[in-house]
């Protein structure tokens, strides 16, 4: 009844635990207690309600609340049992010849404080660490099996992209606009959900916004922000309409079977001033000049400078990533199933570049009263530089 041919191979999911094992086992830990949906899907195939406990050096243990049939249905681990209760876990690991951990790694960039507490009452005697460095680590170099994935998720962006050129007209709001794309994204196969991992981050879909409302700022770690239906959201597009020689922007996600490409393009009616259209130009430039100094080796934080000695020299740094004191310090951001994976293309991280790594790009110019320019695609880290995802053109489309 569950299982579908989207079910993810049992070699990408021992693989991946092998690799985590690996880290425990450097680290001297002796398991990892997973609960993050994200985290449990990657290293299990399934986010039904669980615990998945993974021994450094033992086949790991699935324990499923809510549905364990569904949980067999979609998991190609070998050990999958039905949970009553975390309070079992403990007297469960036992059950199953697994001693009680001396040290054990959890996700506590995510975990509740109270959540915490309750586990940390199961387990008195053990020193709980957090692993989810370690995770997102491991997450960020992707296996082929997630960069096909990847790349099929930034074709279907394009299609999105080509059809809002074909759909965009004078005096429609930019929720209107948002609704007819998103329906053909999901007529396309867009899962709908977005995650994200940082506390407090949300996204539906993406960000849709034209003239001044691109530049309004929100609450979002993100150089763009809209008017929003409301306070209640604030974020993303509004009763804004659209009108003739306005930048349109269309910063949307496309998420397939779980992964996800990030991409912006810019739309005008009629035309753009020509100051407008030469900052798009200038963003086309520098990312050019990134993907071509983004190799394995060179660290997230390294090219992030450089970034920012390129716009300097142009001297855009005024309205580069936002506009005043709360200019957005990133250039770009790992994706796959979430939005805001390792690496960052920020200042100061010291994370190496390696291949097999996947970035979304996304050079952008605010100009409060105005609108953004710019542009964001997904690439791939090889050994030649990025290679880009997305083919829709980058410059941007007159109407």
């Amino acid at each position: 009844m569950f299982k579908t041919d989207t079910n993810l191979p049992p070699s990408e999911i021992y693989g991946r635990i092998s690799g985590l094992q690996k880290v425990l086992q450097e680290n001297q830990i002796d398991a990892a207690l997973i609960l993050q949906n994200t985290d449990m899907y990657y290293l299990s195939g399934t986010i039904q309600q669980s615990h998945l406990y993974i021994p450094a050096d033992a086949e790991p243990l699935l324990m499923v609340y809510k549905s364990v049939e569904r949980a067999r249905a979609e998991s190609p681990l070998k050990k999958i049992i039905s949970l009553s209760s975390p309070s079992k876990i403990p007297a469960i690991l036992k059950d199953h010849a697994l001693p009680a951990p001396t040290a054990m790694g959890m996700e506590l960039d995510v975990l509740p404080v109270n959540r915490f507490r309750r586990y940390r009452e199961l387990f008195p005697d053990t020193d709980i660490s957090d692993i989810s460095p370690d995770i997102r680590v491991l997450r960020a170099v992707k296996s082929p099996f997630e960069l096909d994935l990847i790349a099929q998720a930034a074709h279907l962006s394009d299609e999105v992209a080509a059809h809002a050129a074909t759909i965009i007209q004078t005096g429609m709001s930019e929720l209107e606009l948002a609704g007819k794309v998103e329906a053909h994204a999901r007529k396309l196969g867009h899962q709908g959900i977005v995650r994200m991992r940082m506390w407090g981050g949300e996204m539906f879909y993406g960000h849709l916004m034209a003239g001044p409302s691109g530049a309004v700022p929100s609450y979002l770690a993100s150089p763009t922000g809209g008017t929003a239906p409301s306070p209640a959201v604030a974020q993303g597009a509004g009763f804004a309409r659209l009108k003739p020689h306005e930048p349109i922007l269309l910063d949307y996600v496309f998420a397939l079977n779980g992964y996800i490409s990030d991409h912006t393009r810019i739309f005008a009616l009629k035309s753009l001033p020509d100051d407008l259209m030469t900052a798009h130009t200038a963003m086309i430039d520098l990312q050019h000049q990134l993907k071509q100094a983004a190799r394995p080796g060179i660290t997230a934080g390294h090219l992030y400078d450089l970034g920012m000695q390129i716009v300097t020299r142009l001297g855009f740094q005024e309205n580069f990533m936002g506009a005043g004191s709360r200019r957005i310090r990133f250039i770009g951001h790992g994706v796959g199933l979430e939005l805001d994976e390792f690496p960052f293309i920020a200042k100061g991280q010291q994370m190496p570049l390696a291949e097999g790594m996947v970035i979304a790009l996304e050079p952008k110019m605010v100009f409060p009263g105005r609108g953004v320019v710019g542009i964001e695609n997904t690439h791939v880290v090889t050994q030649n530089g990025l290679k880009q995802l997305g083919r829709y053109p980058d410059q941007i489309t007159i109407i």
